[in-house]
């Protein structure tokens, strides 16, 4: 199934375009869909900033299999940039199932935004078909099968080589080889959590590696953050995308006052990571001062001020 089905909501040339289309509008429970989204940008827009629709694992009756890489094709006259970007999804509900529309936004230089959506695709999900007309057929007792020693030889070899390897082991530990002294380690002195990441954010902004490598730069921003709210706030952040992260933190109420600050982080560091856009240099200083603020404002209170504050508000 070469050719993709379906087309989506298209607009004029001066705004952004989608379109998304699917190899097949029939599947059996679990088979594979592929959705193909295609992003222009029209000639016209320069210095765009391109925000990207991050599906979750599971919507609509559907489950996200794998999602392949951003792909940028070569710019032409009438588009400044073309993207491409395939999602293989499945579903193991009978049915017709519909993909919802899927927004992407445009952000222009003037700060503007243009807006464009998929149209919705139709998928029907069948179950295997039974031939109820015909006879069940019995069910087949249990046959014994002759004992083979050859059948075996090889656990035989197996398990008498795990004997001498076994033995060698003991005689080697308990026999031949002296007993070395115990060597005390002191133990390595331990930093919190907001020791750790103040003190990466100070590197970064110490050494500026967006001047060598831009997309590793905002890789290890994000990281240092994501690591900071696991060890702090218990929060999954490693294994989330920044659309469930900033979902996430809502019910920590310190976190979540800074969430304009870390959207702002991880909108820019997607579009860096994964749409190969280069944010303005004025960003990259930015979002690590962003960065520094929500640690800063988030940093756990000594014992002596959390006991006072615990007093204020019982009183």
């Amino acid at each position: 199934m070469a050719a993709f089905l379906g087309l989506s909501l298209r607009v004029t040339a001066q705004q952004l375009s989608v379109q998304a289309s699917t190899d097949t509008s029939h599947i059996r429970l679990g088979e594979p869909v592929k959705m193909q989204v295609e992003i222009k940008v029209p000639a016209a827009l320069k210095g765009y900033q391109l925000s990207l629709a991050i599906l979750p694992d599971s919507f609509e009756h559907f489950e996200v299999v794998d999602r392949a890489k951003l792909d940028t094709l070569a710019p032409t006259a009438e588009y400044a940039g073309i993207f491409r970007q395939t999602t293989t999804i499945t579903s193991f509900d009978s049915g017709r199932w519909v993909i919802p529309p899927i927004k992407y936004e445009l952000i222009r230089p003037d700060q503007t935004v243009d807006s464009a959506f998929t149209e919705p695709l139709t998928i029907d999900v069948n179950t295997v078909q039974v031939d109820t007309t015909k006879a069940f057929k019995p069910i087949k007792s249990v046959r014994g099968v002759a004992w083979n020693f050859m059948d075996y030889i090889w656990y035989f070899v197996i398990g008498a080589a795990a004997m001498l390897i076994i033995g060698f082991l003991v005689w080697w530990f308990f026999i031949r080889r002296k007993k070395a002294p115990a060597v005390v380690v002191p133990p390595a002195p331990t930093e919190t959590p907001y020791q750790v990441a103040i003190r990466e954010l100070h590197t970064l902004e110490k050494d500026k590696p967006w001047h060598q490598d831009v997309k590793a730069y905002y890789t290890t921003l994000t990281d240092v953050l994501r690591n900071y709210f696991e060890q702090q706030f218990k929060i999954a952040a490693l294994e989330q995308t920044s659309a469930e992260l900033l979902q996430n933190i809502k019910p920590v109420t310190i976190l979540n006052q800074q969430r304009d600050k870390l959207q702002a982080i991880l909108t820019v560091a997607d579009l860096a990571k994964f749409a190969k856009l280069q944010p303005a240099p004025e960003d990259h200083e930015d979002c690590l001062q962003k960065a520094i603020a929500i640690v800063e404002w988030t940093k756990p209170k000594p014992p002596a001020t959390a006991d006072a504050d615990k007093k204020n508000g019982e009183k």
